[in-house]
């Protein structure tokens, strides 16, 4: 369909009575995400079948439990701004409102201890190990038929697929990015790559989770990333003698991280998942 088309009265009618078909419905589920005036439209339609007055008591009863009446501010048909956050965190993605965000703020947490009440500057090196491989465990539990109960039903919807799993990435991103980072700057620095150095490959790990996904299935994905990252920088550590493993994870980590080279070639990397996951992107229409 040319993407100047709108809904027709005729259209409308069909699809609020159910006689469109699928395919089609789809379609314009599609179209009214971007179209004010389409969705009026199609509202007006549906305000006048028979099930309408179900579908305003399930409206009301939504808002109801969103603000709850006589709460302060609260006002009816509305809802405060906590409220449309937590709807997006709800939305985003179950990572970001489960257990991976407590065991994000944990990381976070230990290794603040570790670095400011004790004092130990060897707390950012083991930050900046594990930091890439955090948004790419939030990937693996955020998109897949292990994630969501309703996968099989989101994933045919015009939302969802492709789309769906870069709404939860973002998520997963917003959330991991800022609070690794700001930990990492805290911390001593102790001869180690910046607090951000992580960040450039976190993203192209997290990148190629999503482009290997629809392959191999998400959680198998992140874990040859995260394996494949953990491999080369930490597995070297324990060889060394005790008294040095810090050290030989720290010189490993200024090896993967730190100057231009290791930088541009991170950036080529995630440049190049970027470019698989466009390439791969009907993958998810199957996944």
């Amino acid at each position: 369909m040319s993407k100047q088309w709108h809904v027709s009265d005729a259209l409308a009618a069909r699809y609020a009575d159910g006689s469109l078909p699928e395919p089609d419905a789809w379609s314009l589920e599609k179209h009214l995400e971007t179209c004010t005036g389409c969705a009026s439209r199609v509202s007006g339609a549906v305000r006048g079948t028979a099930a309408a007055p179900v579908l305003m008591d399930v409206r009301t009863a939504v808002l109801a439990a969103a603000v709850p009446e006589g709460a302060p501010g609260a006002v009816r048909g509305s809802a405060t701004g906590a409220t449309r956050f937590s709807r997006l965190l709800w939305a985003a993605g179950p990572a970001v409102r489960g257990a991976w965000s407590a065991a994000l703020l944990l990381v976070a947490g230990a290794a603040l201890l570790l670095g400011r009440l004790g004092g130990a500057p060897e707390a950012r090196t083991l930050l900046l190990a594990f930091a890439p491989v955090v948004p790419v465990a939030g990937v693996a539990l955020s998109y897949g038929p292990h994630a969501d109960p309703l996968y099989e039903l989101t994933a045919s919807t015009p939302g969802g697929g492709l789309r769906l799993a870069l709404t939860r990435t973002v998520a997963v991103l917003g959330v991991s990015l800022p609070v690794l980072t700001l930990t990492g700057l805290l911390l001593p620095a102790s001869g180690v790559p910046a607090a951000a150095a992580w960040l450039l490959p976190g993203l192209a790990l997290t990148l190629a989770t999503l482009a290997l996904g629809p392959l191999t299935g998400f959680r198998t994905a992140s874990a040859l990333m995260a394996g494949g990252w953990l491999c080369a920088v930490v597995a070297p550590a324990p060889g060394a003698p005790a008294d040095q493993v810090l050290t030989r994870l720290a010189e490993r980590l200024a090896w993967c991280l730190g100057g231009a080279p290791a930088q541009s070639a991170w950036a080529a990397a995630a440049a190049l998942g970027a470019l698989l996951l466009a390439v791969r992107r009907s993958a998810y229409d199957r996944a």
